[in-house]
């Protein structure tokens, strides 16, 4: 299992220490290096500005919105980035959920499946460069021939740039069975979001029927599975727990509408049910405090690493026979980065 530095998006300011992080990971022997974003920072500005200090490391995004760029303007910034980096860029994609590509983006919600994988072929289209690109699906079409204020005038493509990579990589983040089975079907590789090994056989239930489809693109052996884990080596597991309380209660209460959110519904698979409901009740009430305490302890703690030396090394194991090929921790210091390192 190869080792991944998940640095996420930015809160009111930059991630403290980035830089230092960035090249304290490749400095260790980790694998790849991630960046993400919300409704503040982007993914692509960050990775690229701190990946300049790299040379070995692969470059991620965990993820990029979908609705943030068209899938032509995705294909650009990963041309790009993948030339300059020497051909060692990972795309991650991703959907979102409704209130912020409808609130923030301006794009409608619906049909997210078939969205992804209509962005994902012109992706594939663009960097194959074989031919001026065209899609007739209803998402993205190209070139747009009717609509309001559209002249007409439009024509296929190619571009300037000759891409690097024909394939570059593309994972996807993926919550739900759908969206997961499909991703093991059309993708190289699976962003997990909250994974823990204890419901691996649902996941991999998943996987294998999207691996199952004919004309899947990869198979279980060349796929692959990059989990996101907030790691802390301590003594301290109650404070460390307390630490990332609030992060679990927002993602379930507050990351989404009531009506659909794909976080909340991945706890629920994973037995929280009647805690879910409660902390969303809370935490949409305005009440954040009596949110967060009512997030128990084991719910916190089965998606992370957390506890001794000993201890993140019996997690690590775990994790890895579920089937997880990177480990993409977040940390905070460099000597959590380099402690990690000599545990896998």
């Amino acid at each position: 299992m190869k080792l991944g530095l998940q640095l996420g998006y930015w809160g009111a300011g930059p991630i403290p220490q980035a830089a230092e992080l960035v090249v304290a990971a490749e400095e260790a022997g980790f694998d790849s290096v991630f960046t993400a974003e919300s409704w503040g920072s982007d993914a692509y500005t960050p990775l690229s500005w701190w990946g300049s200090q790299t040379s070995r490391v692969r470059l991620g995004t965990a993820v990029a919105q979908m609705s943030a760029r068209p899938p032509t303007s995705l294909a650009m910034a990963a041309l790009t980035l993948d030339h300059l980096s020497g051909g060692r860029h990972i795309i991650g994609l991703g959907v979102s959920g409704p209130q912020v590509v409808e609130g923030w983006y301006g794009q409608p919600f619906a049909k997210p499946l078939a969205r992804t994988r209509e962005y994902v072929q012109v992706v594939r289209d663009v960097l194959a460069r074989e031919g001026a690109v065209r899609n007739d699906g209803p998402h993205y079409p190209l070139p747009l021939a009717e609509g309001a204020g559209v002249t007409g005038l439009g024509k296929p493509l190619n571009p300037i740039t000759h891409p690097l990579r024909a394939d570059i990589p593309i994972w996807l983040g993926a919550e739900g069975p759908k969206n997961v089975a499909q991703t093991a079907e059309i993708a190289d590789g699976w962003l997990a979001v909250f994974y823990t090994p204890r419901i691996s056989d649902m996941f991999n239930g998943w996987l294998d029927e999207g691996f199952a489809r004919p004309g899947a693109r990869r198979t279980r052996e060349t796929f692959e599975i990059g989990a996101n884990a907030q790691c802390v080596i301590t003594d301290d597991v109650a404070a460390a727990l307390d630490r990332y309380r609030p992060s679990a209660a927002l993602y379930v209460g507050g990351m989404g509408a009531k009506e659909k959110n794909f976080h909340a519904d991945l706890y629920r698979r994973m037995g929280y049910g009647d805690v879910v409901d409660e902390v969303s009740r809370l935490f949409l009430s305005g009440k954040k405090a009596e949110a967060i305490a009512a997030v128990p302890d084991e719910m916190v703690r089965e998606t992370m690493l957390v506890g001794t030396r000993d201890q993140v090394r019996e997690q690590i194991k775990e994790w890895e026979a579920s089937g997880v090929t990177t480990l993409m921790v977040t940390a905070r210091d460099t000597d959590t980065i380099r402690e990690l390192a000599t545990l896998v």
